[in-house]
């Protein structure tokens, strides 16, 4: 009977640990490099609806996962602003996605991401991943990461995946541009040498 009561016991530990830990939605599912990136369709800060689709004449994106509310994120903000004048013109446009769930961070909610992209000057969109289904399937698990996609017959394929550059304290102390040499390998057509990093930010919050 006292095993009976001792296992039960257990049993109820664990199910009681399930039912309160956070699912790791990326398990199995998130992009490795070489992967298609699947379209989706974000609202921007305008209002309107954006998908990778609708650029007609990319060769491909970065993808920055960013927020108003994570101090790494707000540091790199003018260089992301620097990546998106220097390659949207090349055909590959920045595109940021805000991946937080607003009610755990009111402060990247839809207007406060107006309000902050008017203020730096944000060339590139701001979408707000309200359902939090998109940021699971890159992988995404700070603020900020990047993925830079490419064009290819199957669709856009994951090149690079990770961190901005080695230095998110001084931007003019880095020492390696690791978004920048990833696509400028591929503006010529070269194999991207440092495929993924380790991006250094704050945990995105489910």
């Amino acid at each position: 009977m006292s095993k009976t009561i001792k296992l039960l016991g257990v049993v109820f530990i664990v199910l009681l640990i399930g039912a309160f830990s956070v699912p790791n939605n990326n398990v199995g599912e998130s992009y490795k490099i070489g992967d298609i990136a699947e379209d989706f369709s974000l609202e921007n800060i305008d209002g309107k609806m954006v998908s990778l689709s609708d650029y007609k004449k990319a060769k491909g994106f970065i993808i920055t996962f960013t927020c108003n509310t994570c101090p790494y994120a707000v540091m790199y903000e003018d260089r992301i602003v620097e990546l998106d004048k220097k390659y949207a013109p090349k055909g590959y446009p920045v595109i940021a996605i805000m991946p937080n769930n607003i009610s755990k961070k009111p402060g990247d909610n839809l207007n406060a991401m107006k309000q902050r992209a008017e203020s730096k000057g944000f060339t590139f969109p701001y979408l707000i991943d309200a359902k939090q289904e998109v940021y699971p399937k890159f992988g995404a698990t700070k603020t900020p990461h990047v993925f830079v996609l490419n064009k290819t017959k199957s669709g856009f394929a994951v090149e690079y995946i990770g961190a901005i550059d080695d230095n998110y304290k001084d931007a003019s102390a880095v020492n390696i541009k690791y978004v920048e040499n990833a696509v400028d390998a591929l503006i010529e057509g070269n194999e991207v040498i440092q495929k993924e990093t380790r991006a250094i930010g704050c945990g995105i919050k489910a």
